[in-house]
């Protein structure tokens, strides 16, 4: 038999596309980066129902000598989810593991597969009362799997931490056809190595994630979200300083843009209303508060803290959201720049993250280093500054055509604004990962005994590189 015959027997016939002949197109979805970018050639794509199946899956690639793609909702920024062009790789896609198998109140914890839509178990949690607080632009298609694969970030970082943080145990696919699985739900188990965090941020190189057990939190009672506009990059970082003296835990997100990101969503999102009008600041914050206690009170305690912060001259102005509605309306502005920038054309993109003392400084270095290297290119600034992750992107300038933009410069901005991350201390993939798009960054700038220990990694739990090779490992 062959291996399409082979992995047809396992998970059946109707769930092996193979894409022959006139079918070809059927693969596209599963071969194509979200951003179009990277364009692969599978030699199939095999989607298991059950974690039996799919490793079942796994040990048929493996001994037909067949590498193995894991795939989640293929939402990716960087080229890890797609094969390569041999036409020899098999894709693993999850998207039939969806289940929702157990949520926990008392353990405030929830397990689930890996092929659930992060927006599905968001919904599933929230029916019971719970919080899972994963959220990021993508939530409506990505994946679990893949969230914790590429250990996602999003914009409450600042207070719940990455996909790292919210992982207490995984079952997983090993490379021989083995399923490990640490699905107690345990907040202590000092019982040797944390495997689980070899697999979290592996971006599908060491195995394959079927399932995970997350961590749960109570529902808040109220929240207040703000629209607010700071003169400068470094006041909008002291404002932050005074709502986390304020609110402490009760600061769940803040998030920055510039007026170049927002004129951006205006251009091709013009039906959504910003509350204030773009050009008013050089910088505008999303800040968003969450409490046990009632709305009332922390709404009177936020309208105290952005006055007290318009004194000392942290803002310039700033809007409050009425309702439930008007705060999503100003979190899908925020969502829209991405959106915005692929409408506008191909931009060099950058996922740093620097630490939030030195945010501004790293800007104003960046943008003064770009200025010979990139002259007139639009610089689409907006991220994570709870957490110090910019990204930091550059649209071509205004009538350029936005392909020759990227492949003239793409190479030359990349080292100039990865040189000036190097210079304060940051990091040039702060929750993008790796994939394709930066493994030769990695190999340059990571540090040898790094870089020795993760091929020590890679060679002991994947000795055959069954597992996505040519992603993030040279």
């Amino acid at each position: 038999m062959t291996l399409v015959d082979e992995l047809r027997a396992i998970v059946g016939a109707a769930h092996v596309l193979v894409g022959e002949g006139a079918d070809r197109e059927a693969l596209v979805p599963w071969e194509r980066d979200w951003r179009r970018r990277y364009h692969g050639r599978a030699r199939c794509v095999a989607l298991p129902a059950t974690t039996a199946e799919a490793a079942a899956v796994v040990r048929r690639c493996a001994a037909h000598g067949a590498s193995v793609v894991p795939q989640g909702g293929n939402t990716g920024l960087v080229g890890g989810g797609v094969p390569d062009e041999s036409g020899t790789q098999v894709v693993v896609s999850t998207r039939r593991l969806q289940r929702v198998r157990d949520i926990d109140a008392d353990n405030l914890a929830v397990t689930v597969e890996a092929g659930c839509v992060l927006q599905a178990l968001q919904q599933a949690v929230a029916d019971a009362g719970l919080l899972f607080p994963l959220s990021l632009a993508a939530e409506g298609s990505c994946t679990i799997g893949g969230n914790l694969a590429t250990n996602a970030g999003g914009t409450q970082v600042l207070r719940f931490g990455n996909a790292r943080e919210l992982c207490l145990g995984l079952e997983v696919v090993t490379a021989g056809g083995e399923v490990w699985s640490s699905l107690h739900g345990l907040r202590k188990d000092n019982t040797g190595y944390d495997l689980r965090d070899l697999f979290v941020g592996s971006e599908g190189t060491l195995g394959l994630i079927t399932a995970a057990t997350l961590r749960l939190y109570p529902r808040p009672r109220s929240g207040v979200t703000a629209w607010i506009a700071c003169a400068t990059l470094a006041r909008a970082v002291a404002l932050m300083r005074r709502l986390r003296a304020a609110f402490d835990a009760e600061l769940v997100g803040y998030e920055a843009m510039n007026d170049a990101s927002l004129r951006l969503v205006q251009r091709h999102f013009p039906d959504l209303r910003q509350p204030l009008a773009p050009g008013a600041s050089a910088w505008t914050v999303l800040a968003d508060l969450a409490s046990p206690h009632d709305e009332a009170g922390l709404r009177a305690r936020a309208e105290a803290a952005l006055a007290e912060a318009a004194e000392a001259g942290e803002l310039t102005d700033a809007a409050i959201a009425q309702s439930e509605a008007q705060a999503r309306a100003c979190w899908q502005i925020r969502e829209a720049i991405p959106l915005a920038q692929s409408a506008e054309g191909l931009n060099i993109k950058h996922d740093v993250g620097v630490p939030v003392s030195s945010l501004a400084g790293f800007v104003d270095a960046a943008d003064a280093a770009l200025a010979a290297v990139a002259p007139g290119a639009r610089h689409i600034t907006f991220g994570h500054l709870g957490d110090g992750n910019l990204h930091y992107n550059l649209q071509g300038p205004e009538g350029e055509d936005a392909e020759a933009f990227l492949q003239r410069l793409e190479p030359a901005v990349n080292t100039c604004v990865y040189d000036v991350v190097g210079r304060f201390g940051g990091t040039f993939s702060a929750e993008h990962g790796i994939g394709r798009l930066k493994r030769e960054e990695l190999a340059g700038r990571k540090a040898a005994p790094a870089l020795a220990m993760m091929r020590a990694i890679k060679g002991a739990l994947d000795p055959d590189g069954v597992f996505n090779p040519g992603v993030m490992l040279p």
